[in-house]
């Protein structure tokens, strides 16, 4: 990846509905190297994929938590039925497995408590999970999608 892949990058990161014309001129480039570097990029892997970002408060979706689960079996079955479990709740937006006391961080969008509190037991109800702390976003201080590139 070189300077114009990372400028490239970076634009589509801030707005990837720009047009291909302003986007060559923003990166310095023509439309035709900067569109073959785009395809090159997602036919690699480099770009996931490309997504509208929905507003969470403006669909009714502002509570926010944090679910951190500790689990007393680490056997492959439990595994298997946990990330199901994961997959199958849409009100998980990201799922981490983490290094410490902590087994897993979940990150969970809902209408408010009690949409919490019913998802809370639809999950428990799908797998056994030995301790479960949840905590509740006050404030998004910052949210960002775009990860950082270096560009010097």
């Amino acid at each position: 990846m070189d300077d114009l892949d990372r400028r490239i990058l970076t634009a589509l990161q801030q707005d990837a509905t720009i047009p291909l014309e302003e986007l060559a001129k923003r990166v310095g480039s023509s439309k035709t190297p900067v569109w073959n570097r785009i395809r090159k990029m997602r036919d690699n892997g480099t770009i996931d994929r490309q997504v509208a970002i929905v507003s969470s408060n403006a669909i009714g979706l502002g509570a926010c938590f944090f679910v951190l689960v500790r689990t007393s079996q680490h056997n492959a079955e439990w595994l298997q039925t946990f990330v199901s479990a994961i997959k199958k709740h849409p009100e998980i937006q990201a799922a981490h497995r983490l290094a410490g006391d902590i087994d897993y961080i979940l990150q969970v969008r809902v209408k408010d408590a009690m949409a919490f509190d019913g998802f809370y037991q639809r999950l428990i109800a799908d797998v056994d999970i030995f301790n479960v702390t949840s905590l509740m976003s006050m404030e998004e201080i910052k949210a960002e999608t775009a990860l950082p590139l270096d560009l010097s």
